[in-house]
């Protein structure tokens, strides 16, 4: 007789069944949850949510080990979760959770199918929901579009819907134009294209405007069949475009406009936006705009004041193609009225004081053959006219009186601005109590970037302080650090040894012994990488003083530096040598190896080291003198190499000597550093710049020789960010010898702009510190040039930039040296015209009297008006100019 009560064998009934739900979602059987759920009343399926929150709170705590099991389930989860939840808040939370995504989409057809029962009005709401969720929204819009249609509600029009909504239409199957006359809510969403905070990334996939397939093309199809307004979508494109932005985003809305086929009204009502493009627009949109408006001023629909107005802005810009462009369309206005000439010709200042003289030649030219008899219109151009070169002062003086001459006399003798030279920073002393090791520590192991003052104080703080009270420190240690993933005791199986920075010996101090050693291995496969033996050197530094937290500790580190940059003070050192031997210590060998690679080799600290009696004060004594010199260097051609993309030019490299007194008397974990090291092919390893720079702040030349083929990869092929250490080397202490040198000259050929101004602030920084050889520099920047190692528009381009810091003098002293190569030599003279329009330049401001340089009086006669030539006569004039009165100059 069955003995069980009607409502027991309900809640066993409930009870299997919430078991059936959780064990279907267990083992990802997501189609089977919309029959399991249909026999579920809401008391049961609140039941099940508990269960599905345990299943979830689970699962984030696995951690990636368990990413298969996570991906089997989180379809399941999102299902029967958003089945459960009778808030469309709370649905939208769930289904839009991250930790349940990964890189999957949620199985619509079953979501759909367990949110049937569901209100229209609900389902309209959980879509909303869903859209204003930026982190998924995009995912999620196939969706939110079904939702939308089963609800018969307003399709959202957040960002992300429409980022979303393009995307689905973009890679539907059907052609764009008809995936878009199908789609019920264009209307409503191709307005949005255009209002987005950020671009529309899908409308860059397919922007050709001659494509029929393609957005503006398919746009312009809409409009033209009345889906959408048409204006609407010209004022949307010059919005855009007016908002600014990176060419790559704004092409796609060029297209658009392009693709709609403007009419000369819709031109012309936007002309003022036009105008506004021309003057701060990237350069292929400035230039569209450009072309615009000279088919409007062609046409007569373009006021000689709007014209002003875009010339105005348009001759400021760098470009010398835009700025030739709108000489041309000035011209062709004032010959079609001349009426305009005063409202013009005054804007031609701007062209005056371009940088590049052709420009320049050329707007005098245009303001001579429209010229007026206004006096107040000559006086307002002689004004403007002295921003001319030299070259031209003559000509306008013949043109527009004396006030056009540039009063020399008036601006007193040249004077070169340099930056001032970098001050060695002070590392501020140790922390003092435990409290501010703890801080320190904390903050080191939590940032991002690692400084190294912060790293090395931290690091003297916690031997420090484990000499003095190691149980203190711990304790207040231990909560500070509570978050670090190597206290977590489900990974203990990790060795403490093989932590890295202030990790390892804070973990020695927390764990206690640690276990491992600093890995010897780690050299092995990759022992020709300068990388590796920086790593495997400090890795020995960190372990050994982890090892004496436990046998011998240590009263405080010898090697901490006093100067940001690493470097060590050579009497501060002698201090520190001195006290260990009052408290009876012995130096740790690491430690004092670096320490010895981190002094400053001053001979005057010799006796003090001397006197100090102990071999740590001998070494230190020989280490100051010859003992402490740098490796010798091997300069060589290399020959050209095979590479992925084409080949690697013949270029120049550097072989360092290995360093005898390191590899016989330093542990084995300098040995990397100390080795004869052959120049190899780029580096693809990384490290940060400063902290390899710290372990050898006194050795920049080796430096140098070591990071040359990573920073010969920038100028020969595309790297990019490998002259990052470049003006750290030229900071640092140690002989500014050839390698640094040719380091630097290497970097003002890179591909990138911004490692170009990295060569070229390191370049100004040894002019600030006396210790630029401009004659060294530009023999290297000449044999590079004829290598090929560096492109001559590159180089005008960086010697440009420090000329135009104020630094005319250093750069003509450069270019001095360099020209001879150039204007004799077999170098490409495609660039050589920008290079000898910087001499020229430099020449002119620093008056400079100099000899000509050879090759110079050759070229400046050869026939014809080549930059090549206009600008060698340009320099050849004025050094001749210089070279009859006295040389005005001095910094």
């Amino acid at each position: 007789m069955n003995t069980t009560s009607a409502p027991e064998r309900a809640s066993t009934s409930d009870q299997a069944s919430t078991d059936g739900a959780l064990d279907a979602v267990r083992t990802g059987r997501t189609a089977e949850l919309p029959g399991l759920l249909r026999l579920m009343d809401r008391a049961r399926r609140r039941d099940l949510l508990v269960g599905l929150k345990q299943l979830r709170a689970e699962l984030r705590a696995q951690g990636w080990d368990g990413w298969q099991q996570r991906d089997l389930m989180s379809p399941a989860l999102v299902v029967a979760g958003a089945a459960c939840h009778t808030g469309a808040a709370a649905a939208a939370a769930w289904i839009g959770a991250r930790d349940m995504r990964r890189w999957q989409q949620v199985p619509i057809g079953v979501l759909l199918d367990v949110l049937a029962d569901r209100d229209p009005q609900w389902l309209g709401d959980l879509a909303h929901r869903l859209a204003a969720r930026a982190s998924t929204v995009e995912q999620d819009y196939p969706l939110i579009s079904e939702l939308v249609r089963l609800a018969d509600c307003p399709m959202p029009t957040t960002d992300g819907c429409v980022e979303g909504w393009a995307m689905a239409v973009g890679t539907s199957r059907a052609p764009l134009a008809r995936a878009l006359r199908g789609d019920a809510h264009a209307g409503a969403l191709v307005p949005r294209l255009f209002e987005t905070a950020e671009p529309v990334r899908a409308l860059g996939w397919r922007c050709d405007p001659h494509d029929p397939h393609h957005w503006p093309a398919a746009l312009a199809g809409l409009a033209a069949d009345g889906i959408v307004d048409r204006a609407a979508l010209l004022d949307g494109c010059t919005a855009r475009l007016l908002r600014g932005g990176k060419y790559n985003q704004l092409k796609p809305y060029q297209a658009i406009w392009q693709g709609l086929r403007p009419t000369e009204p819709e031109e012309r009502e936007r002309a003022a936006d036009w105008i506004a493009l021309t003057a701060d627009a990237p350069s292929p949109v400035a230039g569209h705009a450009q072309q615009t408006l000279a088919r409007l001023a062609a046409a007569g629909h373009l006021a000689p004041r709007l014209l002003a107005e875009m010339s105005a802005a348009v001759l400021f810009r760098p470009e010398k193609k835009l700025v030739r462009a709108q000489l041309v369309l000035i011209g062709k206005e004032l010959r079609r009225d001349p009426a305009a000439a005063p409202e013009l010709l005054p804007v031609l200042g701007e062209a005056f004081g371009h940088t590049d003289t052709d420009i320049q030649e050329r707007a005098l030219k245009l303001a001579a053959l429209h010229l007026t008899d206004d006096t107040a219109l000559r006086a307002e151009l002689a004004e403007q006219a002295r921003l001319l070169s030299p070259a031209h002062r003559s000509r306008a003086v013949e043109l527009l009186g004396r006030d056009a001459a540039t009063p020399a006399e008036d601006a007193g003798p040249y004077q070169e601005f340099l930056p001032p030279p970098p001050v060695e920073a002070r590392v501020a002393p140790s922390p003092g109590t435990v409290a501010e090791t703890v801080e320190l520590v904390a903050a080191v192991l939590n940032s991002r970037t690692t400084n190294v003052e912060e790293f090395e104080r931290g690091l003297d703080g916690l031997v420090r302080h484990v000499y003095r009270d190691r149980a203190a420190l711990a304790e207040a240690l231990r909560p500070a650090l509570a978050d670090q993933w190597w206290l977590d005791p489900a990974r203990s199986r990790w060795s403490t040894g093989d932590l890295d920075g202030l990790a390892h010996p804070a973990a020695a101090v927390l764990v206690g012994r640690p276990t491992g050693s600093a890995p010897e291995p780690l050299a092995a496969w990759r022992s020709d990488c300068h990388h590796t033996a920086f790593a495997v050197a400090r890795h020995a530094r960190l372990a050994e003083a982890a090892r004496h937290f436990t046998t011998r500790p240590l009263p405080f580190l010898l090697a901490t530096p006093t100067g940001q940059s690493g470097t060590l003070d050579p009497g501060v050192l002698v201090e520190r040598l001195a006290e260990y031997g009052r408290l009876g210590e012995r130096p740790a060998p690491v430690d004092f190896g670096q320490a010895l690679l981190r002094v400053r080799r001053d001979a005057a600290a010799v006796p003090a080291a001397a006197a100090l009696g102990t071999p740590e004060g001998d070494r230190l004594a020989a280490w100051l003198g010859e003992a402490g010199e740098p490796a010798a260097l091997t300069r060589r051609t290399a020959s050209a190499v095979p590479y992925a993309y084409g080949e690697t030019p013949a270029h120049l490299v550097l072989d360092t000597a290995e360093r005898t007194t390191v590899l016989r008397e330093f542990p084995d974990a300098f040995h990397g550093l100390a080795q004869a090291r052959e120049a190899t092919g780029r580096c693809w390893d990384g490290g940060d710049e400063a902290l390899l720079i710290a372990a050898l702040p006194e050795d920049r030349e080796t430096l140098a020789a070591w990071w040359l083929p990573e920073i010969t990869a920038c100028a020969v092929h595309e790297g990019r960010g490998g002259l990052a250490a470049l003006p750290g080397l030229a900071a640092a202490g140690g002989p500014a010898g050839p390698a640094l040198h040719l380091a630097v000259a290497t970097g003002l050929g890179a591909r990138h702009p911004e490692d170009r101004l990295r060569a070229v602030d390191a370049l100004l920084t040894l002019a600030a510190r006396d210790e630029l050889d401009a004659g060294r520099l530009g023999g290297d920047l000449g044999e590079l040039l004829d290598l090929g190692t560096v492109k001559p528009n590159r180089l005008a381009d960086s010697l440009r930039t420090a000329a135009a810091t104020g630094a005319r003098a250093t750069t003509w002293a450069v270019l001095a040296a360099l020209l001879p190569v150039l204007l004799t030599g077999t170098v490409d003279p495609r660039g050589t015209g920008d290079l000898l329009a910087t001499a020229a330049d430099c020449v002119e401001q620093s008056g400079a009297a100099s000899p000509e340089p050879r090759g110079l009086a050759d070229v400046a006669v050869r026939p014809g008006r080549s930059r090549l030539v206009t600008q060698a006569a340009r320099l050849r004039d004025a050094l001749g100019r210089n070279a009859q009165g006295p040389a005005a100059g001095g910094r």
